[in-house]
């Protein structure tokens, strides 16, 4: 029998979960109407987005809207989630500003190439529910430090004046510092009109997009008054053909971690989103490791066409789900919405002020922070608290992905400070009548966990017994056991029959037997008899012990 077909068989098993199927679009039938009337609402909300994030992340506004048509298109069709909407994000641009103040705003095409391909692999080795591991603290800090650089990176483009540093912080500082007035002075008057509107339209309509009502006005009175608002400047008529870039094994090498810090955070943002999504409505279940599969060939597809990396937007994804989405349907006509503007309308977009943009993205960001999750977290604990401020403060004045490596390592301490304070080590009395020689014996219940962060201290305080001659320990109620743990308990055996103390042990769990073994406690102990099951044969031999060394002290 050929080996092919077992090998074709699993290769299918693989990958197929991984893959476009039909039923990804059950229920179309029902819902084609509102899902074509989602796609348009998220469509000309996803354009001032999509403008303003190429602009700020320094590939141009160009590369913001590519990157919407196609990822969009590909991450619907390829992902893990029924209404997951992708494109370009703050997010993304917190990481990809840096990296093109560094290389140039050539390099995000690389960088996209080679986040997409480590995406994929992630998502083929099955990676996808490793976000579920990050602490909430941690991403509530990272998102609000994320806020506050999309705001600050706005004040550079306002002001139409450079910021030489990559820290948003500094970067603004240098703008406002070199910002040529009073020209300035006709863009900064733009942002709050940008931000009066947005707030406003809401409120009259909830349908109503504030976003895009703010940037035809602005728009209309820079052109019919000749006001001098720095503008967005030419576009294509249309998508570029696909084209794949030079790379140059220097350059490659140098931005394997940059586009590795950029596919941790697609993986991380888009399945967040897909997350929230699923929270908000019950749209279908989401497949992780095919969500982060999806968003790979996005990122891979939209750098053939020069764009950059994208990740699923929540903010986007949210005015998906609350417009009725309930098929892919909806976030591939999101796309093909751009794409129709972009080749009927470029020449409009192409005379819309950057001020204008910088203005929907300072209240994007600052929509990106909820007041309440603020004061939820930091009244919930001190670790937590503390946890949620070093992840953002990091996340400002370093990196993103630094801040949440070092925010994982908070809370990770903090986890295992509170797992150490809850095991411990407990003298018993013997749940019997006295007997003579019963003081000659100590009864010790482990409980908790005996790991390294908590096995040394537990194992001192059984080391501070005097006077006796047994030691029993229980071993029942200990939930968590490491290797480190089992170790210490092997030096705990060794130094309690050097002082000339029989140690037992009862109650060893199933789960606990092998690692027990393997390091060594059983044949630590003085024979294999003193191990049990049951505490009342534990202490009968412990008693008997007792009655045979008091015997032979006497003869």
């Amino acid at each position: 029998m050929s080996t092919r077909a077992p090998r074709s068989r699993l290769v299918n098993g693989l990958l197929r979960p991984l893959l476009p199927a039909a039923a990804d679009y059950r229920g179309l039938g029902r819902s084609w109407r509102v899902d074509l009337l989602s796609g348009l609402t998220v469509g000309i909300v996803a354009l001032p987005l999509a403008l303003a994030f190429g602009i700020s992340s320094g590939a141009g506004a160009e590369a913001g809207l590519i990157t919407a048509i196609v990822a969009g298109v590909v991450a619907a069709v390829f992902g893990g989630s029924n209404v997951q909407v992708s494109g370009p994000t703050g997010a993304m641009v917190v990481v990809l500003a840096p990296i093109v103040a560094v290389h140039g705003p050539g390099a995000v095409v690389t960088v996209s190439l080679l986040a997409g391909v480590m995406i994929i692999i992630a998502g083929v080795l099955r990676l996808g529910r490793v976000v579920e591991l990050i602490p909430w603290p941690v991403i509530e800090g990272f998102t609000l430090g994320i806020a506050i650089i999309i705001f600050l990176q706005q004040v550079p483009s306002t002001l139409s004046s450079a910021g030489h540093d990559s820290n948003a912080v500094i970067a603004a500082g240098q703008a406002l510092a070199t910002a040529r007035w009073p020209d300035a002075g006709w863009s900064l008057g733009a942002i709050p009109v940008v931000v009066a509107i947005m707030i406003i339209a809401p409120r009259l309509h909830p349908r109503v997009p504030g976003s895009i009502i703010a940037i035809i006005v602005v728009t209309v009175a820079a052109v019919l008054l000749d006001l001098p608002l720095p503008r967005i400047g030419d576009l294509p008529a249309g998508l570029p053909a696909p084209a794949l870039p030079p790379l140059e094994p220097g350059l490659v090498i140098s931005l394997l971690g940059p586009a590795a810090a950029v596919a941790g955070l697609a993986a991380i943002e888009s399945l967040l989103s897909a997350r929230v999504a699923s929270a908000m409505a019950d749209t279908g279940p989401i497949d992780p490791d095919r969500e982060l599969v999806g968003q790979g060939l996005a990122s891979l597809a939209a750098g053939l066409f020069g764009g950059m990396p994208a990740t699923g937007a929540i903010a986007r994804t949210a005015v998906n789900v609350r417009s009725g989405a309930r098929t892919r349907v909806a976030s591939i006509t999101h796309a093909l919405v751009l794409l129709l503007i972009v080749l009927a309308g470029a020449a409009a977009v192409s005379r819309i002020p950057v001020a204008a943009l910088a203005g929907v993205l300072m209240v994007t960001a600052t929509r990106m922070i909820s007041r309440a999750t603020v004061r939820l977290v930091l009244r919930a604990s001190r670790s937590a608290a503390l946890t949620f401020l070093i992840t953002a403060v990091i996340t400002v004045t370093f990196d993103l992905i630094i801040a949440v490596v070092i925010g994982l390592a908070v809370a990770t301490f903090f986890a295992l400070r509170m797992l150490a304070r809850s095991s411990g080590v407990h003298r018993e009395p013997i749940p019997d009548q006295p007997r003579p020689g019963d003081e000659e014996i100590a009864l010790f219940r482990i409980d908790g966990a005996l790991f390294f962060g908590a096995a040394q201290r537990l194992v001192d305080r059984v080391l501070t017994v005097d006077g006796v001659t047994v030691v029993v320990l229980r071993l029942s109620q200990l939930q968590l056991l490491d290797v480190t743990g089992a170790r210490i308990l092997v030096d705990l055996v060794h130094t309690l029959e050097r002082r000339g103390i029989t140690v037992s042990i009862k109650g060893i769990r199933r789960e606990h037997l092998q690692v027990l073994t393997r390091v060594g406690v059983i044949d630590s102990l003085r024979h294999e008899n003193h191990l049990f099951d049951e505490l009342a044969p534990a202490i009968a031999h412990a008693r008997d012990h007792v009655r045979r060394s008091r015997t032979s002290s006497t003869t």
